[in-house]
C-alpha cells in the first residue's frame, strides 16, 4: 500500500473531522522528552525514539498526538473546542507487537480527533462521529471504562498502599494478577536482625529502617476476603453486548457499591449511542477494554477492529480527563480523543 493511497484516505477523514467542526492543529514531529516521557504509559515510554540535542536537550519523535494536543489546549485554549490532525507517529518495535516484521508498527499515520467539553453527551458524540467513518467496512465495536475498574479497585477493602499499587499496575494485566493474588493470601512474616550485613547496599541505615517497617506493617494486613477477589474477577470477565451487559453490571453494583455511579454513567452513555441510531447489539462491552491501550485513558474507551488475524485496531480512543488537570496547571476540562489509522482502511478498500 503506497503512502499516497494512505494519505488519500487520510485527508478524507480529516475533512470529516472538520465538518464536524474541530479546528486543525499540527504538533511537531520532535518533541521535547523530559516531561512527556512522564506522562505516558510504560508501553510508550518503553517504544519511543529518544535522542539528544546539544541545544534542546533530550528530544523524542512524536509517538502520539494526544498529549502535546492537550499541552497546547491548555495553554491558551478556549472551551468547548474540538481539534483534528493527520500525521505520523513513530514508535519502537517489540516482541509483544501483533506485527512485528511490518514497518508500519515503526512509523504509521494517524489521523484525530480531540474534543475539549463539560457536555455529558461528549462521548457519544465521539462514538458516534467515529461510527459513522468506519461503518462501510465491516469492523466489530468493542467499548469500556477505565473509570469503572479504578472504581472497583479504591472501593475495595484494603489499606491506600495496596489499592494504589493495583491502581498503578492495572494497565500491566499479568502484574496486576500477581498483586492481586498476593494481597489474597497470607503475607508470611520474615524475621529481620540488625546485622552488618543487613545494610549491605547503597541504601543508608535510616532507608532499610523504614523499608523493613514498611514489610512488617504490611505482613500484618490481613488478606483480602476470597468474596472480593470472585466479585473483582466476575467483573474484569464481564464481556457481552452492550445491551445485555446492563444487567450483569447493576448486578455487580449491588455487591461493589463503589462502581454503582460509574454504572449509571455507562447506562446513560449506553442511551445517549443509542438515541444517535446505533444498535446496542452490534456493540460489545468488554469491562477490561482499555487495560493493554494508553495509561492516560481514566474513562470510556473504545475501538474498532477488522477480523483479521494479527491487525491492530482501525480505530481506537477514549476519556482522558485526569490528563487535563495534569497539564492544566491550575485549569481543567473533561476530554475525550479517538484515532484512525488511514493506512489500514486503504487497505481494506484495496481488498473491497
Amino acid at each position: 500500500m503506497g503512502k499516497r493511497d494512505k494519505q488519500i484516505v487520510g485527508q478524507r477523514l480529516l475533512a470529516a473531522f472538520r465538518d464536524a467542526g474541530a479546528a486543525e492543529i499540527a504538533p511537531d514531529i520532535l518533541l521535547p522528552a523530559e516531561s512527556l516521557l512522564d506522562l505516558y504509559g510504560e508501553d510508550i515510554r518503553a517504544r519511543a525514539y529518544v535522542t539528544a540535542d546539544p541545544i534542546r536537550g533530550e528530544m523524542m519523535l512524536r509517538p502520539d498526538f494526544t498529549v502535546p494536543v492537550v499541552q497546547a489546549h491548555m495553554e491558551n485554549g478556549a472551551e468547548p473546542a474540538r481539534y483534528c490532525y493527520l500525521g505520523e507517529v513513530f514508535r519502537k518495535q517489540d516482541m509483544g507487537d501483533t506485527r512485528p516484521a511490518n514497518p508500519r508498527d515503526n512509523e504509521y499515520l494517524q489521523a484525530g480527533f480531540e474534543l475539549f467539553s463539560r457536555d455529558p453527551d461528549a462521548d457519544a458524540e465521539l462514538f458516534a462521529l467515529f461510527h459513522g467513518l468506519v461503518a462501510p467496512y465491516g469492523l466489530t465495536a468493542h467499548m469500556g471504562d477505565m473509570g469503572l475498574l479504578l472504581d472497583a479497585v479504591a472501593g475495595l477493602p484494603l489499606t491506600q498502599d495496596r489499592a494504589d499499587a493495583l491502581s498503578h499496575h492495572i494497565w500491566r494485566p499479568g502484574r496486576f494478577d500477581r498483586l492481586l493474588a498476593r494481597f489474597s493470601s497470607p503475607t508470611p512474616m520474615r524475621q529481620f536482625h540488625d546485622t552488618d550485613s543487613a545494610w549491605a547496599g547503597m541504601r543508608t541505615q535510616d532507608e532499610m529502617t523504614r523499608r523493613i517497617a514498611r514489610l512488617q506493617a504490611d505482613a500484618a494486613v490481613a488478606p483480602l476476603p476470597a468474596v472480593w477477589t470472585e466479585r473483582l474477577t466476575r467483573l474484569f470477565d464481564l464481556r457481552a453486548p452492550a445491551q445485555q451487559a446492563l444487567p450483569a453490571l447493576h448486578e455487580l453494583a449491588a455487591d461493589m457499591p463503589a462502581i454503582a455511579p460509574a454504572v449509571a454513567r455507562i447506562a446513560t452513555r449506553m442511551q445517549a449511542i443509542a438515541d444517535r441510531g446505533i444498535d446496542l447489539e452490534g456493540i460489545i462491552f468488554d469491562a477490561s477494554h482499555g487495560r493493554t491501550t494508553l495509561e492516560y485513558y481514566d474513562g470510556f474507551t473504545f475501538s474498532f477492529v477488522a477480523d483479521r488475524d494479527g491487525w491492530p485496531a482501525i480505530a481506537s480512543g477514549g476519556r482522558y480527563d485526569a490528563l487535563t488537570r495534569v497539564l492544566g496547571k491550575g485549569r481543567e476540562i473533561p476530554a475525550v480523543g479517538g484515532i484512525i489509522r488511514p493506512g489500514l482502511i486503504a487497505e481494506l478498500e484495496a481488498c473491497a
